[in-house]
């Protein structure tokens, strides 16, 4: 985990693509989109069908290794609103016991806006916690500090002529709101079949706005790597 200042905070930004909030002994994961696998196989496209067992021991690492007692999910949490009834068995036991060990909190995606509850947890579509808010999409023109995900952000680099894709979060600052620090933070996709967008791609770009500046940042071997994507003027 490396440690990382947003909105007048410090947070952690772990290796495993999740974010911690101290403050609020919060856990933010982004973009879950469990039971991708079975969506693709009814759909004539079979793929191994373990991605939900995959991604929720990801998660029940990252509870372990924060100490978090709260998870706060940034919507897409399935891969479509049905897929909470195509849990087996094993994955909805293993939900079920990490939505009673903390206090779970499901923001619904455009994937998901009428998924279930079924394994524990509970539903809003978005939330407000110490004046930050948390959505599954950026709303462009927001100017409150915002967390959200939707976007599935991956840094590109070119290191000795080798291409180089990262799962990244990224960063917009702007003028403080009254006085107060304000800035927007999309995070990294988090589940196991969850592939990405260039940082840098306009949509992206466009929905961080209004902004100074907007940044890629990836954790990398203890500390903070921060990649520039643009600039007011």
């Amino acid at each position: 985990m490396v440690p990382l200042s947003f909105a007048d905070q410090e947070w952690l930004l772990t290796t495993g693509r999740a974010l911690y909030w101290p403050r609020e002994q919060a856990l933010l994961v982004a973009d879950l989109h469990l039971e991708k696998g079975s969506f693709f196989a009814r759909h004539g496209q079979p793929i191994p069908p373990y991605d939900s067992r995959e991604t929720l021991e990801r998660v029940a690492l990252a509870i372990r290794e924060t100490g978090a007692r709260r998870v706060i999910t940034l919507g897409d949490n399935f891969h479509d609103s049905d897929g909470s009834t195509r849990l087996e068995p094993h994955a909805c036991g293993m939900l079920e016991a990490l939505t009673k060990a903390v206090d779970w909190v499901w923001i619904t995606g455009n994937h998901d806006p009428d998924m279930e509850a079924r394994c524990g947890g509970t539903l809003v579509e978005e939330l407000e916690i110490g004046g930050t808010i948390l959505r599954h999409r950026a709303l462009p023109g927001e100017t409150r500090p915002e967390l959200s995900g939707h976007y599935h952000p991956r840094v590109q680099l070119t290191v000795q002529r080798r291409h180089i894709r990262r799962p990244c979060a990224v960063i917009s600052a702007n003028d403080s709101v009254d006085g107060k620090p304000s800035g927007r933070m999309i995070l990294p996709a988090f589940g196991a079949y969850t592939g990405g967008m260039n940082a840098a791609d306009p949509a992206i770009l466009k929905a961080l706005q209004p902004a100074n500046a907007i940044d890629a940042v990836v954790p990398a071997k203890g500390r903070l790597a921060r990649f520039p994507l643009w600039r007011a003027g």
